[in-house]
């Protein structure tokens, strides 16, 4: 028998995929358009760069300053485009049932050094025997690993990360806590709208990704943030009754 969670998923998936299909064509067209041109600069920039390289003269060295910001906004412009594409994939997950606190495992595992060169303590607190989740394991694990990231960067001068899982009345919870620098109202108003950012060569799509990645997975996600004192996601998600 079909457990009703993993219909209704694979409903709300099915959903998904159909609204995407349009927003997916536009992304593979885009990237064609895109990608080509970008490519034919950045190879020229990079050509300009090696012959400047080899000029000692102030001129030069004044090109490249400006051959540099190119060549930057010419990664930024590749990054924004790899975090569209990511943004329209979430039609195709995978879902098998996973344990979260493994996953976080690994991500948090991965920002450790990060973390100590940051002056940044990561606390976990990980419900033991907590309820496997279904999950589409790549996407999900990119998900948490930017918004880690964002929690990372909230903390410029250091501070802590509580990781914490819980059991709820419906499936799993997860919390990260930052002590980081806040934020405030307007931000919390758009800061899930895809393009939207107050990073300085930031794509916008970060927490726009995570949040629908989250959602195709069944799951909701809350904010709390104060600033100056820092800030909490909160991440639900159910749990089949029979695995």
């Amino acid at each position: 028998m079909t457990d009703p969670l993993v219909a209704r998923l694979e409903q709300a998936n099915e959903e998904l995929r159909s609204r995407s299909n349009e927003l997916a064509e536009l992304a593979g067209s885009l990237a064609h358009e895109i990608k080509t041109p970008l490519s034919v600069i950045r190879l020229n920039v990079e050509l300009i760069a090696e012959d400047l390289a080899e000029l000692d003269h102030p001129e030069a060295r004044r090109l490249m300053q400006r051959v540099a910001v190119v060549q930057r906004q010419c990664s930024r412009l590749e990054g924004l485009l790899n975090d569209f594409l990511r943004l329209t994939r979430l039609s195709h997950l995978e879902l098998t049932a996973g344990s979260l606190n493994h996953l976080l495992g690994q991500v948090l595992d991965f920002f450790e050094a990060e973390a100590k060169r940051r002056g940044v303590e990561i606390l976990r607190y990980l419900e033991t025997d907590l309820p496997a989740v279904m999950m589409d394991k790549p996407t999900l694990q990119a998900a948490l690993t930017n918004m880690v990231k964002n929690a990372m960067e909230s903390m410029p001068a250091g501070g802590e990360l509580v990781v914490r899982t819980r059991m709820t009345r419906t499936g799993v919870a997860v919390d990260l806590i930052d002590t980081g620098i806040g934020i405030d109202s307007s931000t919390l108003l758009k800061m899930f709208e895809p393009f939207y950012t107050t990073k300085e060569g930031g794509s916008g799509l970060g927490l726009p990704m995570a949040k629908k990645v989250i959602e195709a997975h069944g799951g909701v996600i809350h904010v709390q943030s104060e600033v100056e004192r820092g800030t909490q996601f909160t991440l639900e998600f159910p749990t089949p009754k029979r695995l």
